[in-house]
């Protein structure tokens, strides 16, 4: 069975680019934590990555065959594309 990246169709937005540009040149540098801190990040990741809800969407049989479409050039589920639409539209507005 093969394991198929599903990183390797991923576009960067330009803040992703810039991240991904400082570090391979060496430009940000590791931060030193406190324990405390540590915990208090790890506990905001594990909340923020936990699947706590499922929900039920109805869209236009046209827009689904283009989220399918473009989960298809992204190499990933349609699915998990919706999901990083949804978080990427309510982190930023």
């Amino acid at each position: 069975m093969t394991v198929r990246n599903p990183f390797k169709n991923l576009k960067l937005d330009r803040e992703e680019k810039e991240i991904d540009e400082a570090i391979e040149s060496g430009k940000l540098r590791p931060v030193q934590l406190t324990s405390g801190e540590r915990q208090r990040l790890r506990a905001m990741a594990k909340a923020t990555l936990e699947k706590t809800r499922n929900i039920n969407i109805r869209l236009s049989e046209r827009d689904l065959l283009r989220l399918k479409a473009r989960a298809i050039e992204e190499g990933i589920p349609y699915q998990t594309l919706a999901a990083s639409l949804l978080h990427k539209h309510v982190l930023t507005n």
